[in-house]
């Protein structure tokens, strides 16, 4: 009965001291002067949101993470993960994210001056003119972050990944980062309006490089580093069909 009672005051005072927060951690993003300062305040600003609504996030692994370029790959199980990653990371990653996002009131704006990259997975040559950017930014120094199921569902469970990150990663002999996050679906998961109370972690275990620069290399990295982060996860495995145009996105 208490904890009913919790959860029934929790959602609604909690969703709005999100909506407050996000609306000022948004302003300060959008003015910020250099994308450095930007990065540092989504960071802090993802942070004290979380606080204030009494969500700790722990982060794990974080000395993993190598000094030059490399691409973090980590679960995807609700809208906020991109937030609470932004947290966890330094501010040199670059985060490549669905360009649905991109539309969202006040948020897609924020996400711009972030320097996020946006993918639209549709268009066959919008995705080759963007992994051929994004391989120059891995060839320059860039690091990036991604979410290789590409999407999620409400359900739990670790969908197929995508082979493009992976692909980009063994032509340019980029070191892959398997993350997993735990918390964010019950958090802010399964198509919910108002929040559930959840603790947030994050682990990152270490980088690990295809054995070739081909496809079959870089599927082979892609299988090492889902089954690690399906590990982290400690969700189902949901082996969904894979068309070659799913693999490849």
């Amino acid at each position: 009965m208490v904890k009913r009672l919790f959860e029934w005051l929790y959602a609604p005072v909690a969703g709005a001291l999100l909506a407050a927060g996000s609306a000022v951690v948004c302003a300060l993003v959008i003015a910020g002067p250099t994308l450095t300062v930007r990065r540092e305040l989504g960071r802090l600003g993802v942070r004290l949101m979380l606080a204030s609504i009494g969500v700790p996030l722990s982060v794990r692994g974080r000395e993993h993470l190598p000094p030059g370029a490399c691409v973090v790959v980590a679960n995807h199980a609700s809208y906020i993960d991109g937030l609470v990653l932004t947290a966890a990371l330094p501010r040199r990653f670059t985060f490549v994210v669905q360009d649905g996002a991109a539309s969202w009131p006040l948020i897609g704006l924020t996400l711009r001056r972030m320097g996020v990259i946006f993918v639209n997975r549709d268009s066959a040559h919008s995705s080759a003119q963007l992994t051929r950017q994004l391989m120059k930014r891995l060839h320059h120094g860039e690091s990036l972050a991604i979410f290789a199921e590409g999407t999620f569902k409400h359900e739990p469970g670790l969908l197929p990944f995508k082979t493009g990150a992976f692909l980009m990663a063994a032509r340019t002999s980029t070191q892959v980062v398997p993350a997993g996050i735990r918390g964010t679906r019950r958090l802010y998961g399964g198509g919910r309006r108002l929040p559930r109370w959840s603790p947030v972690e994050i682990d990152i275990r270490p980088p690990l490089a295809a054995d070739g620069k081909d496809r079959e290399a870089a599927a082979r990295l892609r299988d090492l580093v889902r089954a690690q982060v399906l590990a982290l996860c400690r969700e189902p495995d949901l082996h969904l069909p894979q068309t070659a145009a799913d693999a490849d996105g």
